[in-house]
């Protein structure tokens, strides 16, 4: 899925019934926006079955289209290759000495194993901020500052690779704040949708 594809799926969220679960990923985003507040201090790290590779490719995009160098991903790994680049070198042990100018991303569809969970555990004790983007997380979520659930079952929210793609975008853009998406939720619900003129 590229940008233009990205931008079609939000399109049409925002026209359907997915358009709820879509003010939730907005306010998602800005959450990852504001949680690392250094380069080098956003941590994404997933189940180790399903290394969350691409969201962490689609959001290095967007940061470096977007000049935002502190939303460019570090990819942690469980045995990272010596050879490979810093963002690709990093091992469980970086999440332990994540601070507090630090976040870290889980993005995975089921929780991580044990060992994962103990060092964002430890990660949150030193102040980092820690955000998931799931599907059926239950713990990590518990350790999360900020979640957002892309449940599997529901007809109106996208697959969990379309939300990859969607908070991955949204996170680069300046968007209403969670004040004003709530207040335009309730004029349309008082007065219906606004009517573009002809």
């Amino acid at each position: 899925m590229d940008r233009s594809e990205a931008r079609m799926l939000r399109e049409l969220l925002e026209l359907g019934r997915g358009r709820a679960w879509l003010d939730e990923a907005d306010e998602f985003a800005a959450a990852l926006r504001a949680a690392p507040r250094r380069e080098g201090g956003l941590l994404l790290v997933g189940a180790e079955q399903a290394e969350p590779w691409h969201m962490a490719a689609h959001l290095s995009d967007e940061a470096r289209l977007a000049g935002l160098g502190r939303l460019s991903p570090t990819l942690i790994q469980r045995a990272p290759r010596p050879d490979a680049p810093a963002h690709l070198s990093a091992s469980l042990d970086r999440i332990s000495a994540a601070g507090r100018s630090e976040a870290v991303l889980i993005v995975a569809a089921d929780d991580p194993d044990s060992l994962v969970l103990e060092r964002v555990d430890d990660a949150r004790r030193h102040g980092a901020r820690i955000l998931t983007l799931g599907q059926d997380t239950p713990l990590a979520s518990g350790l999360a500052h900020e979640t957002l659930a892309v449940p599997a079952d529901l007809p109106e929210a996208p697959s969990f690779d379309g939300a990859q793609h969607l908070v991955s975008s949204a996170a680069v853009e300046v968007r209403p704040s969670g004040l004003l998406v709530r207040l335009r939720r309730w004029v349309e619900a008082s007065n219906g949708p606004r009517v573009e003129r002809w």
